[in-house]
C-alpha cells in the first residue's frame, strides 16, 4: 500500500489544514465503531498487524505527488513540499491487541500526533481494521455455533475480495477460530495450517473403473489395512 490508498477529502481536507497553518498541531484521533456486526453484541478487535506497517512504510514518492497534482491543479507547491518530507515519525499508536472482545463506542486505536497526517492516515487505517475485525468476529461466531465437536475450515479463496482480501480472511479467520485454510500462500505467509478437499472436475474425470486401475484401495480413517474401493 502507499498513501494514495485513501479518501480524497483526506487530502484535501489536509490542505485545507496546512493552509489555514493547523496542519502541525498535536492532535489524538481514536478509532471505534457503533453497532456491532451481524446484529451481535460483541466484536473480535484484529488488523492492528496491517496498521502497523502502513504506519511504518507511509511516504509518498513523486509519482503520487504528481499525480495529486493532476488531479488537483490548485495544490500550492509548498504543501507537496510537504507532503514530500511527510513521515510518520512523529506519530505514538496505542490499541487493544488483536483478537481481544471489544464493544460498540469503545476506543480500539489511539493516534497522537500533527492533525493533518492523521487526516491523511484515518481512511487506511479504518479500512485495515474494518474487514479485519468483521472476518475474525464472523469467524468465532460460526466456531461458536458449530460447536466443540466440529472445526471450521477456511475455504473463501475463490469468492475473496481480490489477493489482499482473501489473505486477509484467511489470516483472521484462523484467529476468530477456525483450524486451517485452504489458501497455500496464507499458509506459507502466517504459519496456518492447510487443507483441502477435492474438486467436481477430479471426480468427474475418473469415468471408467479402468481409470483408476492404479490406486482403487483405501486405508479405513480409524486405521487398518486397506480396501478395495470399488
Amino acid at each position: 500500500m502507499n498513501p494514495l490508498f485513501t479518501d480524497l477529502y483526506q487530502v484535501t481536507m489536509a490542505y485545507g489544514e496546512w493552509k489555514a497553518g493547523r496542519h502541525a498541531e498535536q492532535t489524538v484521533f481514536e478509532a471505534f465503531f457503533r453497532k456491532a456486526p451481524f446484529k451481535g453484541c460483541y466484536t473480535i478487535f484484529a488488523g492492528s498487524d496491517e496498521v502497523l506497517q502502513f504506519i511504518r512504510e507511509f511516504k509518498f514518492k513523486e509519482e503520487h505527488l504528481t499525480f495529486l497534482k493532476s488531479q488537483l491543479p490548485d495544490l500550492e507547491e509548498g504543501f507537496l513540499a510537504w507532503l514530500r518530507d511527510l513521515n510518520c515519525d512523529s506519530v505514538k499508536v496505542q490499541g487493544i491487541r488483536d483478537g481481544t472482545l471489544v464493544f460498540a463506542s469503545e476506543p480500539l486505536l489511539r493516534l497522537e500526533g500533527p492533525f493533518a497526517l492523521l487526516q491523511l492516515l484515518e481512511t487506511p487505517i479504518l479500512n485495515l481494521i474494518n474487514f479485519s475485525s468483521l472476518v475474525c468476529t464472523n469467524a468465532s461466531r460460526m466456531d461458536l455455533s458449530a460447536g466443540p465437536n466440529v472445526k471450521c475450515v477456511e475455504f473463501g479463496l475463490r469468492r475473496a475480495q481480490g489477493p489482499n482480501g482473501a489473505l486477509t480472511a484467511s489470516k483472521y479467520a484462523f484467529m476468530g477460530g477456525f483450524v486451517a485454510t485452504s489458501n497455500v500462500y496464507a499458509g506459507f505467509l502466517y504459519k496456518i495450517p492447510l487443507a483441502g478437499t477435492s474438486a467436481h472436475s477430479f471426480i468427474m474425470s475418473f469415468e471408467t473403473e479402468d481409470d483408476i486401475s492404479q490406486s482403487r484401495s483405501l486405508a479405513p480413517k480409524a486405521g487398518g489395512e486397506k480396501v478395495d474401493l470399488l
